[in-house]
């Protein structure tokens, strides 16, 4: 089963980006000041094609999503370290629930001037907050930024201005991996070889059929709701699902599609998926945990928890290398981001200490906290020998090396699709499954619904 790899709430996306859209910066083109965003002001060294420049003092806000609590201590300590690094500085750390209105509360703060001066934004909001001139082009006002980073991070860190131009308003920061979880011992009542993964997704679902047939009900191979892999099956296997300026939906017009649809009600119809997970939001930790489904979770943090929660069926668990399909290599989806705000008056500031905190050191720092399961974006911390020099043959050792050798070459490319236009997919894609209409009907019908609503959100 493939892991949703959105992160934050796209449901606002469309809407904040129409009322945003007419704020892009405007006036400082020529350096010369004047500038705004939206009806906020814009210092003129903020703006432009001139490199940065300003002492680094003065009083900054910096605010991260759902972080404190558990993270507290790290973070307080990188706040120190900087301060102490840059005497006069000062960073008032905000911590946001990161709720499904974290987008819209963003945009509303950024066109009310208050938005903090260094902020952990998602794809969706660095989209929307590009749009509307509100960030910083990292890019250009530090011409160095990019080298730390894995290249493929830096350039999923690219979102499109007011004019349609990319520029880099983000520094990557974390991220996940995606691999394969499995239970040997039911992979192997099914005579599928667990040391040899397949290369495509319809391997996969070749294996789930096997499992199907082999359990009698009795166990399952993975989870019913298409939602866990749209579009992320997708991608992996290559087929375009917007077209290229995101207006409308072109997935329709690859038969591959029609394919996996078939593939997914014939899976659903042969007894390998539960019939009462088609529409549940759960994931198959409980079920995988039980040793009732044979693959889990593609997320590396899922390895941890079967570890903590079921000994005995992590006893039986291994990981591997997730189907490349068409794609040619692993997926690792867009990392969470760190950005500058453009109105803020100690910009120099602000962005000595968003690169302060995406540095090698203090990415490579965060990851080895035994609270979190993460994975960097620096090239030089992805070489750690906390990464590379594993010892351990457990599936959650082997989970962390295999993930940090994916991600130096992993797509960081992904579909970012608002709630409405996937769950339109879905629902389609579920009516399949019941046998209440065929694939094709359901992919024309899924196309067509996507097209109104691509429609009425441009």
């Amino acid at each position: 089963m493939r892991a949703r790899r959105l992160t934050g709430s796209l449901s606002c996306l469309v809407v904040l980006t129409l009322t945003a859209a007419g704020c892009g910066l405007s006036g400082g083109s020529d350096d010369s000041g004047g500038a705004t965003a939206g009806g906020c002001s814009v210092d003129k060294g903020n703006v432009g094609s001139g490199k940065l420049t300003g002492d680094v003092k003065g009083t900054i806000t910096f605010q991260t999503t759902n972080l404190k609590k558990d993270f507290g201590d790290f973070f307080n300590g990188v706040i120190a370290d900087f301060q102490k690094a840059h005497p006069g500085t000062k960073v008032k750390w905000i911590d946001d629930p990161g709720d499904n209105t974290f987008t819209s509360r963003t945009v509303a703060d950024a066109q009310a001037c208050t938005m903090a001066d260094v902020i952990n934004v998602n794809a969706p909001t660095a989209t929307a907050l590009t749009k509307a001139g509100y960030l910083l082009d990292i890019g250009t006002k530090d011409p160095d930024s990019s080298k730390p980073f894995v290249p493929s991070f830096w350039k999923t860190a690219t979102f499109a201005d007011a004019s349609g131009k990319s520029i880099h308003t983000t520094l990557p920061w974390y991220t996940g991996g995606v691999l394969l979880t499995y239970n040997k011992d039911l992979l192997a009542k099914a005579d599928i070889d667990p040391a040899k993964p397949p290369t495509s997704i319809f391997g996969l679902f070749a294996d789930y059929e096997k499992i199907a047939k082999a359990s009698d009900g009795k166990y399952f191979a993975t989870m019913a709701n298409p939602i866990w892999r749209i579009p992320a099956d997708f991608d992996q296997m290559g087929i375009k699902v917007l077209s290229t300026d995101g207006k409308s939906a072109v997935f329709g017009d690859d038969p591959r599609t029609t394919q996996w649809v078939e593939w997914m009600a014939k899976l659903y119809k042969e007894g390998a998926m539960p019939k009462d997970s088609l529409s549940s939001s759960n994931d198959p930790s409980t079920l995988y945990s039980q040793g009732k489904v044979a693959y889990g979770s593609t997320n590396p943090s899922f390895v941890r928890f079967v570890k903590q929660n079921s000994p005995s069926v992590y006893a039986k668990t291994a990981v591997g290398q997730q189907p490349y399909d068409a794609l040619g290599v692993a997926s690792a989806g867009a990392p969470q981001y760190i950005s500058v705000a453009a109105t803020s008056k100690h910009a120099a500031t602000a962005l000595s200490f968003a690169e302060f905190l995406t540095n090698a050191e203090n990415q490579t720092a965060w990851c080895k906290d035994p609270a979190v399961v993460i994975f960097p974006t620096t090239t030089e911390s992805l070489n750690d020998p906390f990464f590379q020099n594993v010892t351990g043959t457990d599936p959650f050792s082997q989970a962390r090396k295999l993930v940090a050798d994916q991600l130096k070459t992993a797509s960081t490319n992904q579909t970012n699709l608002s709630p409405a236009v996937q769950n339109a997919i879905v629902s389609q894609v579920q009516l399949a499954m019941q046998g209440k209409k065929s694939a094709a009907d359901a992919v024309k019908d899924a196309q067509e619904k996507s097209n109104e609503l691509l429609k009425q959100g441009s």
